[in-house]
């Protein structure tokens, strides 16, 4: 129970909150991993001046070392404030909705690997109409087959676009 005078900070690290100052360390190594990748490849194609201008990684090359210090800056002020901040980021309540939704779209993108774009976004439609949206089975139906159906027609006939595929669409013979 809080009282007039508890912040919301308080009440939120009481609550078993998760605080900003994990998921900002998180984003920030991650994204020091991805400057160095940036920074790594860049590197591998050339950062130089070449005969016609400049190669081909020479503006990623910068892009990336302004990312690692953005990033580092992130990293070691997170680190640096550590014992201090108690700044809520998100309450468990707050984040039940979040995974609603980013669990199906891991499985949905781990399912493109090995059933290919359709039949898994067929699902996924599907599954929010349902699940979230709480629509009747035949709207749920007619747009989780339409709308699939409709990107074959539209990237596979007309503009003649090959999307991922998978057992079922090559059983059809597609």
């Amino acid at each position: 129970m809080t009282t007039p005078h508890d912040s919301p900070e308080q009440e939120g690290a009481s609550a078993g909150a998760t605080l900003t100052r994990g998921p900002e360390l998180v984003v920030g190594l991650i994204i020091m991993g991805l400057a160095g990748l940036v920074i790594t490849d860049s590197m591998r194609v050339g950062i130089g001046w070449g005969d016609e201008g400049p190669q081909a990684g020479y503006f990623p090359f910068y892009i990336g070392l302004i990312l690692l210090a953005a990033s580092a800056t992130v990293v070691v002020t997170t680190l640096l404030k550590w014992g201090k901040s108690q700044a809520v980021f998100a309450t468990r309540e707050e984040l039940v909705p979040v995974f609603q939704m980013l669990v199906p779209m891991v499985i949905y993108v781990v399912a493109m690997v090995f059933l290919g774009i359709y039949l898994p976004s067929a699902i996924l439609i599907g599954y929010f109409m349902r699940h979230h949206g709480k629509f009747a089975w035949p709207s749920s139906l007619g747009v989780s087959i339409g709308v699939p159906l409709v990107f074959f027609l539209v990237f596979e006939k007309w503009f003649l676009v090959p999307l991922p595929k998978g057992p079922i669409e090559n059983m059809l013979g597609f």
